[in-house]
């Protein structure tokens, strides 16, 4: 554990060094409901506010895990640092835990001042008691996407990493009802939006909160995407050991 303390100390250390990542991982669900949320009247509709801002805490949560592992790991993989790490007689773990560390931290970041602004200017709320199981369904929730993103930066450069990352997150939170609830979308669209993970994570949270449970579709699509995923990080780390350390 102190080796992977000290691999996340010098992880948050090199993020702090670029202020303008760190912000925009902040600010940017933060900014969304600035724009989308706050101009509308949601004094008659309380649940809808807390639905909203749930939704767009778990935007924050899960663009912090795709962005930070996709993007960040590939960078990694391009320094001279990251082969000269694995060469140290030190645990693969330490690094990954470290990593996993780093990358909870910046996602609850981006978390935060959605909540803050959620709570202060909208009539959304939460019961006390349901906090605790709504924090867990939020790491729960941003599994797949922590998957996927060490999949994405362990099989590309960084510059085919950053827009690929992009591509990949943004048609599905709009799909999954992270910016537009589903109800809002055609029936068979909201049918089919079962099937991405953002749709199962969305519903997973919003149960925790006292919403409706979530479709037998959008859970087993979950549950095949977290588990699909993880096979492929594994697939794609011993690719790139293959490939760059014989």
């Amino acid at each position: 554990m102190s080796i992977a303390t000290a691999h996340a100390r010098y992880l948050i250390l090199e993020q702090l060094r670029i202020p303008v990542a760190v912000l925009s991982t902040a600010l940017f669900p933060a900014l969304t409901l600035c724009f989308f949320v706050l101009p509308f009247d949601w004094g008659d509709d309380p649940v809808a506010a807390t639905r909203t801002v749930a939704q767009l805490a778990l935007f924050g949560v899960l663009s912090g895990f795709l962005f930070t592992f996709g993007v960040g790991v590939a960078d990694d993989r391009e320094k001279p640092w990251d082969p000269y790490l694995r060469t140290l007689p030190a645990p693969a773990s330490a690094r990954v835990v470290g990593r996993l560390a780093v990358g909870v931290l910046f996602a609850l970041l981006g978390m935060l001042p959605v909540v803050a602004l959620g709570a202060l200017l909208t009539p959304a709320s939460v019961e006390p008691a349901r906090l605790p199981g709504a924090v867990l369904a939020l790491l729960v929730a941003g599994l797949p996407f922590l998957f996927g993103g060490l999949a994405i930066g362990y099989s590309l450069p960084t510059k085919v990493a950053l827009p690929v990352t992009q591509l990949a997150f943004f048609p599905m939170a709009f799909g999954g009802g992270l910016l537009l609830p589903p109800e809002l979308f055609p029936g068979w669209l909201a049918r089919a939006t079962e099937l991405l993970p953002t749709r199962g994570a969305r519903d997973l949270l919003l149960w925790s909160l006292g919403g409706p449970a979530p479709s037998g579709l959008a859970l087993g699509a979950f549950a095949v995407w977290t588990v699909g995923l993880a096979l492929l990080v594994g697939w794609a780390y011993r690719r790139d050991e293959g490939r760059r350390f014989r």
